[in-house]
């Protein structure tokens, strides 16, 4: 935790509200996302309970599991959370624009421009906390191998068509939402945490109710106060006024409401499949209609809570104007979403398994590459963040006291101006280390040179001045300008390149060319039960 955190917490505590952790939004936010608010069986993983979904916030679609264990209610549950993500998905998989993107020419083996085809939106998934992040990888990996009838006519327990499909999609959105700044998929609760700081830990802060509590206490109380009122506060029949913003339940609701509504689900269950004549089966109906009606119940009194704090996190994250590196982090996004449409379009078996050591390797140096560019990009987007990286000797801003303009040695003599910078903050410069300025929305370089005296430090500026022999307007700092350089770049590198996955050696799955198709998951006995 950076000093500056540690400092906003510390405001949070003796204020008794939250404190701003940055001025502006950081991620990108859809005008019609989709949320999802998940229940699931305490005891059994990935065994659905229920779930709030939908784009409206006031007619979200309930879907529930009465019999978690039955494997047909499962499905049937899955089947119906595809109704509701896949036309979501597919209404913005048809609308495209023309954008170019640089490919390699397979004859000629040069660096070319192709014009291709970019999803102009992406669907964009919500869901409460970062337990709701496990659970849509977990649910994806779960269904993108299953096989449906018409896939393997001989298949025990076939699922339905759409089922693998949206196996696929929660996959990908999983794996994308392990990519920083990527906004595909969101944790409301971690991108609350990322704009506010509040006086509890971050374990804490994974409770929306408190962690809402904190940034916006209801009148005359302190945040502490509403954030523990969250947690803890229960009705006279013991239930927690606040659920958890699940997946998982609350013991008490698990022992007093919900087990004895399954029971009493199973009993009618069994008491229709035992009727002999119509009319018995009749009455037995109506008790097991009943009994489903009441788990609905049940489960729609712990999620509409959750369902109802997700909005109001997400009004108070649209309140704050948009970072200005929001929208390119979007676009990558987008093409993030265009590409596996693509995929899947193109009938390319689901995701496997395991990645080859050359995906693994790709995907490590591609997270690490947009942590890096992320945090730079925040800095830059927002003075608060800045502070930070100021405080740590990371950057550094003060005013211009001199320039001098000066060239370097060589046959074409370039402009190498020398900028006297007084400053207060205290970077931690090396000799001849490099230092970085937004310029135009372009990085410009500058060496440092040396300390003139405390405070006051000499930098040589490197490039962006033009190609003539003097600078183009605007290019150098003038005399009582304010400016801010940064220690780390602002754009990153690639790393190299590494070979094909058919040519990996055989120290990492090889030997080259020979290819591995994995099957499906095996049957097990979780399966049938």
């Amino acid at each position: 935790m950076s000093l500056i955190a540690t400092l906003a917490r510390l405001e949070a505590v003796s204020s008794g509200r939250a404190r701003p952790a940055a001025t502006v939004r950081h991620r990108h936010l859809s005008t019609r996302p989709l949320v999802f608010v998940p229940l699931t069986t305490a005891g059994e993983a990935g065994a659905p309970l229920g779930a709030l979904v939908g784009t409206d916030r006031d007619a979200p679609r309930l879907l529930v599991v009465p019999q978690p264990r039955d494997r047909d209610l499962r499905f049937s549950f899955l089947a119906d959370l595809a109704d509701v993500v896949l036309p979501y998905i597919d209404s913005c998989a048809g609308a495209v624009e023309a954008a170019e993107r640089t490919e390699t020419d397979p004859e000629t083996g040069k660096r070319v421009k192709v014009e291709v085809e970019l999803c102009a939106d992406a669907p964009q998934l919500i869901v409460p906390s970062r337990a709701g992040l496990d659970l849509v990888r977990l649910l994806g990996r779960s269904m993108r191998f299953r096989r449906t009838a018409e896939q393997d006519p001989e298949a025990p327990y076939p699922a339905p068509p759409r089922v693998p499909l949206l196996g696929r999609w929660l996959t990908h959105y999983g794996e994308r939402s392990r990519v920083p700044g990527s906004s595909l998929l969101l944790a409301l609760t971690d991108v609350l945490s990322r704009h506010w700081a509040t006086g509890q830990s971050s374990l804490e802060d994974q409770h929306l109710g408190a962690l809402l509590a904190w940034i916006d206490p209801p009148q005359g109380e302190s945040g502490a106060e509403a954030a523990r009122r969250a947690e803890l506060a229960r009705d006279a029949a013991g239930q927690l006024l606040c659920p958890p913003a699940g997946p998982a339940t609350d013991p008490a609701f698990d022992n007093k409401l919900l087990a004895p509504a399954i029971e009493r689900y199973d009993r009618a269950r069994t008491a229709l499949a035992a009727a002999e004549d119509a009319l018995t089966a009749d009455d037995r109906l109506a008790a097991l209609t009943a009994a489903e009606r009441e788990i609905r119940d049940l489960v729609e009194s712990r999620t509409r809570p959750t369902w109802d704090a997700v909005w109001r996190g997400l009004d108070l994250l649209r309140a704050l104007p948009e970072g200005a590196h929001v929208e390119e982090r979007w676009t990558r996004d987008r093409w993030s979403f265009t590409g596996h449409r693509d995929r899947v379009l193109a009938g390319e078996p689901p995701q496997p398994r395991r990645d080859d050591a050359v995906t693994a390797a790709n995907k490590l140096a591609t997270r690490e590459r947009e942590q890096a560019r992320l945090e730079a990009q925040e800095a830059l987007d927002d003075p608060l963040v800045m502070a930070g990286r100021r405080l740590a000797g990371e950057a550094f801003a003060g005013e211009v006291t001199d320039v001098v303009m000066a060239y370097s040695e060589g046959r074409r003599p370039s402009p190498r101006p020398l900028v006297t910078v007084r400053t207060d903050d205290r970077p931690h410069l090396a000799e001849r280390a490099k230092v970085y300025r937004s310029l135009g929305g372009k990085p410009q370089s500058a060496e440092f040179v040396g300390h003139e005296a405390e405070g006051v430090l000499v930098l040589r500026v490197l490039d962006k001045m033009g190609r003539g022999k003097e600078p183009e307007p605007g290019s150098v700092p003038e005399k009582g300008d304010r400016i801010c350089f940064t220690l780390f770049e602002h754009e990153q590198r690639g790393g190299a390149k590494l070979p094909d996955p058919e040519e990996t050696p055989w120290t990492h799955g090889g030997p080259p060319g020979e290819v591995v198709q994995e099957a499906a998951d095996p049957i097990t006995e979780e399966d049938v039960l």
